[in-house]
């Protein structure tokens, strides 16, 4: 939020966000002193994604990072974003893809560790949502750990949990799971080191009004990018 009022110093920016303790720190210190020595601060709500509390066509850009994982289907949100875009508003987003934490996947289970969208389904689903010429790309980034610890302690502190609805057996299913979960995450250790994978989709897309011909046909082109692993 910070960058963003940076960037368009003569924008308001407004930090939507589910967790207050986050639209706290995004609106910074308060009182006047404050105002006067830390500049503008970002305008914070509080509300969900599938939901959001604004007017219809009241904001020029929509700017999501790592959100959308959080819904196991983003079109409601996506439609969300169409709504409050005014005309030829922009859409740009981050949000993690199915490659993402694919080592514990393969360790816990697929039914223990969050589904990710992949960035060719988001495609469809922003067309579906309503805009227009959407481009998609992606990287895949590798984050090492020093032990299997570390990863989950990281995981815990950073609010990562799976988000899927609840599935028979995908607890966490005791210490026995856990010590196996360990065995198998520390089979994949490389030099000393825990290799974790995580997929990044980028995308945007334009609000637009998209005019239609007589038989109703809206063609959209969608132009797909792909970052090979170095």
């Amino acid at each position: 939020a910070r960058r963003l009022l940076e960037r368009f110093p003569g924008a308001e920016v407004v930090a939507l966000d589910f967790a207050l303790g986050l639209l706290r720190q995004a609106a910074g210190p308060r009182g006047m002193l404050s105002s006067l020595f830390h500049g503008r601060r970002p305008r914070a709500v509080c509300g969900e994604l599938e939901r959001i509390p604004l007017a219809a066509a009241s904001v020029g850009l929509v700017w999501s990072n790592m959100a959308l994982h959080w819904l196991d289907e983003p079109i409601a949100a996506l439609r969300e974003f169409q709504r409050v875009l005014e005309p030829d508003g922009l859409l740009m987003f981050s949000t993690l893809g199915p490659d993402t934490l694919r080592e514990l996947r393969a360790a816990a289970g697929e039914a223990r560790v969050h589904r990710f969208m992949d960035m060719h389904d988001l495609g469809d689903r922003l067309v579906a949502a309503g805009f227009a010429n959407p481009v998609m790309d992606m990287e895949i980034i590798t984050v090492t750990y020093p032990d299997v610890d570390a990863l989950l302690a990281e995981l815990r502190a950073t609010g990562q949990t799976s988000a899927r609805a609840p599935v028979a057996g995908a607890g966490l299913g005791g210490k026995g799971f856990l010590r196996r979960l360990h065995a198998d995450l520390s089979a994949q250790m490389r030099e000393s080191r825990l290799p974790v994978t995580f997929e990044i989709v980028y995308g945007h897309a334009w609000r637009g009004q998209t005019k239609r011909p007589a038989d109703g046909a809206a063609p959209v082109q969608l132009h797909f990018k792909r970052h090979k692993e170095n």
